[in-house]
């Protein structure tokens, strides 16, 4: 039976996006166990992760509202093969516990450094997909050497990467778009404490909703190679993705010069959530990007 959404021209475009979360939730059914999971006291809260495969180590930054499995399930198994993925919930998310301690970008990569203190990890690959993306950003520029490289995935350092619609359409979510979605359900699952959803939820709006900028001079000195990836379609201002590339050595003429140690990819006929469920194409550009 087909079904039928009805509400707000910004509530339609959310049930949507709720959907295509279920389908890569359910495809997920069989998830990889990690090899060993747990909590890091850091920053006033407890952040939790999940350590899969051996090899040199490749931290997984999730999304907004997604949890390491809704985010990473697909490729977890492909990637520890060959690697120690160390997969992290960011503050509020899945297993990490809700705090009312500011949430930024600053905070947020200082959490991840931790993490990364307490495994002695001294320095990793990074991956980080949409929010995710950012806190990756954030963390190379503050401390840079502990960044091998990078990998972006449809993501941008400042407010303005974002094309208006979707940087606007942050302002008029409310916590009751989200009932019944597979992000209630996914937080449900694995939550400490299910009663501080609908904190949650306002603390990420006022998140979302609020301006960032990580500056164009901190992203020119980026000295890691950097994988930028982006649906054609996903949200992102390509003019600024661009920008974003030049600043970082490339959109320039290899045939006249040396190839650019940064990369960027652009697939065709994917949005934002879509783009995450390519797992074939994104596991081709990271083994050539981090190999």
């Amino acid at each position: 039976m087909k079904r039928e959404f009805k509400g707000s021209s910004v509530q339609k475009p959310l049930l949507i996006l709720a959907m295509l979360l279920f389908s890569i939730f359910k495809s997920n059914g069989q998830q990889s166990k990690p090899a060993y999971s747990g909590f890091v006291p850091v920053n006033g809260i407890k952040v939790y992760y999940e350590v899969y495969g051996e090899g040199k180590p490749i931290v997984l930054l999730h999304g907004a509202f997604y949890t390491i499995q809704m985010n990473w399930g697909q490729l977890i198994p492909e990637l520890s093969k060959t690697r120690k993925v160390i997969a992290i919930e960011l503050q509020g998310h899945g297993h990490t516990p809700f705090s009312d301690r500011k949430f930024d970008f600053v905070t947020l990569a200082s959490d991840v450094e931790g993490v990364m203190d307490y495994l002695k990890i001294d320095s990793a690959d990074v991956a980080g997909y949409s929010m995710g993306g950012s806190v990756a950003y954030q963390l190379t520029i503050q401390s840079p050497k502990r960044v091998r490289k990078l990998v972006i995935i449809s993501s941008t350092y400042k407010s303005s990467g974002w094309r208006p619609e979707v940087t606007n359409a942050f302002k008029n979510f409310k916590p009751e778009f989200f009932t019944n979605s597979p992000m209630k359900a996914a937080y449900d699952a694995v939550a400490p404490d299910k009663t501080k959803w609908t904190k949650f939820l306002e603390q990420m709006f006022a998140f979302a909703g609020s301006s960032f900028d990580m500056g164009d001079s901190n992203i020119a000195k980026i000295t890691s190679p950097v994988l930028l990836i982006s649906g054609d379609n996903d949200g992102l201002d390509k003019i600024e993705l661009v920008k974003t590339y030049q600043l970082l050595g490339g959109a320039v003429s290899a045939d006249l010069g040396p190839m650019p140690k940064s990369h960027l990819a652009i697939v065709p006929s994917q949005g934002h959530v879509s783009l995450m469920m390519q797992t074939k194409t994104i596991l081709g550009y990271l083994d050539g990007f981090l190999k």
